[in-house]
């Protein structure tokens, strides 16, 4: 446990001067999504730590280099977790990096996204200045939920120092329930499920199974399995870890594999040659050899965004949906908090 936030600075403050650029690095876990081409490398592994957990206020402060298996651990002891359930890409993979990625797992529709969570943050510019966030502050610039906006930034507006969070009591009773469907009727299952006051908190197709994921108050986790049907999968299962990780077989990093953002009831990608559905229909994951200006267009048609995520091709600038609607509000942040734009020079597609 320790506050390297002072080297933090004079790194900062030296690339300043010298014009120089900087790659933010945690647990380097997502290395993969960014096509950064900078000078050097701000190390964040070292700033790690718990600053504060009170568990009956349900807010924890971490720094940013803080292993994500060590905070939830914690929250475990307390009976408590992280409700945007935050893929381990690796055992190094820190909580900086997963609230800059802005990437949820299969709980997402449920649990929120990182931004639904972070309630504040402090921030280091590309001036060497030191900034706080929301939490007990409050206080934004411009009139922005400034905080909010570092969660899928990719640390393009600044280096996160530390993160507040909201985290939840653990569900009492989780199960998971299969059925072995087409896509089409999983997809409209799903659909139906979604609608309904379900105590739902996964639901994806694979490979030719519906999982669905119940988490709740054991009365309601048992009324609605009864209700639903199909096989109950083992307590030691672990296909929603593999699924959050992508340790799937789908998810072979040889193949070009593309995350499809959606509205729930869109249809299938013609061009895909095989989908895994999550998130009950907003999000797809496809593989597909067709171009990847095809596979672009038809996602945009669909009211949709696609990044290609695993094979042959160099990263992209990274930009969900959302990050693409915030980016006029992300340039002029830019200009403030980063104005000789030395953080992760190349992640960000609207930057």
């Amino acid at each position: 446990m320790s506050d390297n936030t002072q080297q933090l600075i004079d790194q900062v403050q030296s690339a300043h001067t010298n014009n120089s650029t900087l790659k933010i690095v945690g647990g380097n876990s997502k290395d993969f999504l960014q096509a950064c081409t900078a000078n050097d490398t701000l190390e964040m592994t070292s700033h790690a730590g718990v600053v504060n957990y009170e568990p009956t206020e349900l807010v924890l402060t971490a720094r940013a280099g803080t292993p994500i298996v060590e905070i939830e651990k914690l929250l475990a002891d307390n009976g408590q977790y992280l409700s945007f359930e935050p893929p381990h890409f690796s055992e190094n993979t820190t909580i900086g990096g997963a609230v800059a990625s802005g990437m949820g797992g299969p709980r997402r529709p449920w649990g929120g996204a990182p931004r639904d969570v972070l309630l504040g943050c402090r921030l280091l510019t590309g001036t060497g200045d030191v900034m706080r966030f929301g939490g007990e502050v409050m206080k934004n610039v411009a009139g922005y939920d400034v905080s909010r906006l570092m969660a899928g930034a990719q640390g393009s507006l600044g280096v996160l120092l530390e993160v507040s969070l909201k985290v939840l009591p653990a569900p009492s009773k989780t199960i998971t329930l299969t059925q072995n469907l087409s896509e089409t009727e999983a997809h409209q299952t799903m659909r139906e499920l979604a609608a309904k006051p379900i105590p739902l908190s996964g639901v994806c197709f694979a490979n030719g199974q519906l999982y669905i994921r119940l988490s709740g108050a054991h009365a309601s986790v048992n009324a609605w399995s009864k209700k639903i049907g199909g096989e109950r999968l083992a307590e030691n299962n672990t296909f929603w870890e593999r699924l959050r990780d992508h340790q799937l077989d789908f998810f072979d990093r040889s193949q070009p594999v593309w995350r499809i953002s959606l509205p729930p009831a869109a249809p299938s990608l013609a061009c895909a040659d095989s989908t895994l559905i999550d998130w009950a229909g907003g999000q797809r994951w496809i593989i597909s050899n067709a171009a990847p200006e095809q596979i672009k267009a038809e996602a945009l048609n669909l009211k949709g965004h696609a990044k290609q995520f695993y094979g042959n091709a160099l990263p992209e600038p990274w930009a969900m949906s959302s990050q693409v609607a915030l980016g006029p509000i992300q340039k002029r942040l830019k200009e403030t908090f980063d104005p000789k734009r030395i953080f992760n020079p190349g992640t960000h597609a609207n930057l």
